[in-house]
Formats: C-alpha cells, sequence, structure tokens
C-alpha cells in the first residue's frame, strides 16, 4: 500500500517504510548532466591551478646567488652590534652558537623565492668564542661568502633578582658582535 505525496510505501506486517523511486523525466536526465558538467569543469580547473603553482614550488627549491648575496648581506647587518647574554660556561642564552645564529639569520632574510633551508656556515680552523669566520654557503648557490664575527665584552650584564627579591647571585655576562662579509671563501 502506498501513502499517496510522501514517496513510502508498506513494505510488510511491521509497517516498516522504504523509499519508492521517482520516475526520471527528460528534464531530470538533462539536469543531471549539466550539474555534471559543471562539476567537471570546476575540477579541470582546480587540477590546472595545481600544477601551474607545482611549477613555481620547483624554484623555491633551491637558493640563487642573488637571494643569497642579499640574505647574507643582510644578516651580517643584523649582526653588526647585536647584543646578547651568556651563562656562566659562557654559553649564549638565545642561540646554540655561532654557526646556528648565522644560519637562522640567512634563512630569515632569504626572501619569498628562497627556501627555508639549505644554508651552511661553516667555521674556520683556529676560531674562538671572541672572533671567528664563517664561510656561508647554500644549496644551488654558486656564491660563498666569509661572514666575521667579533664578540666584545658589553656593559649590558643582567643580574636576575634574589628568591627573597633582593640581589641574586647570579649573573648574566653581556656580550656586543661585529661582523662583516665578504663575497669570497674564507680561507683557514
Amino acid at each position: 500500500m502506498s501513502i499517496p505525496g510522501h514517496g513510502l510505501r508498506e513494505v510488510g506486517p511491521g509497517m516498516r517504510l522504504a523509499l519508492e523511486r521517482q520516475p526520471v523525466g527528460p528534464g531530470t536526465a538533462r539536469r543531471r548532466l549539466r550539474r555534471r558538467r559543471v562539476i567537471f569543469v570546476i575540477l579541470a580547473g582546480i587540477g590546472i591551478y595545481t600544477t601551474i603553482q607545482g611549477f613555481g614550488v620547483s624554484d623555491d627549491m633551491s637558493w640563487d646567488d642573488s637571494d643569497l648575496t642579499s640574505a647574507v648581506q643582510q644578516a651580517a647587518d643584523d649582526l653588526d652590534g647585536f647584543r646578547y647574554q651568556s651563562d656562566e660556561s659562557g654559553s649564549p642564552l638565545y642561540f646554540d652558537d655561532y654557526e646556528s645564529l648565522i644560519e637562522d639569520k640567512v634563512v630569515r632574510y632569504g626572501g619569498g623565492n628562497a627556501p627555508q633551508t639549505g644554508v651552511d656556515a661553516t667555521p674556520a680552523d683556529g676560531n674562538t668564542e671572541d672572533d671567528g669566520y664563517f664561510t656561508v654557503s647554500a644549496d644551488g648557490a654558486g656564491d660563498m661568502f666569509c661572514t666575521h664575527v667579533e664578540r666584545t665584552r658589553s656593559k649590558d650584564d643582567y643580574a636576575p633578582p634574589g628568591i627573597a627579591g633582593g640581589k641574586g647571585s647570579l649573573t648574566y655576562r653581556g656580550y656586543k658582535l661585529a661582523a662583516t662579509t665578504q663575497k669570497e671563501e674564507c680561507g683557514g
């Protein structure tokens, strides 16, 4: 027995109901075909856009000489006058070592076309905590830069307050960096 107007019918003695299949007219088939065409065109457009974007990604996978030149110069400018504190053992509080500090600064100033990895700052033999030379290179770039970092004591020592709010027994020593760079590999 069919229930008029609802597309439902009685299917057994337990009064279970199921949807009846509505008849398909010629207009319904055209609407379905039109919807399928619209969906196909949208998906094709997304595919073309994704492919074109993929070409741009390959450009961002390696450094070029102009990106590296600009980034190294800006990193050296940023490091020139850079102030920081170190703990009692002499280890900087805000970075691991000069190599990682230089690499991070170069990547930061790499610009939109440069990747966020692939920079190496190789220390020269004979570097000390107060004076060091680092050959900066990057994957894909042929140029190399010799970045000179010199550390001097500054008056930026920091002594955190003690437990009771008075003067603490710990003092973080303050330092200031001077940095320059030249377009060449550092010589030993």
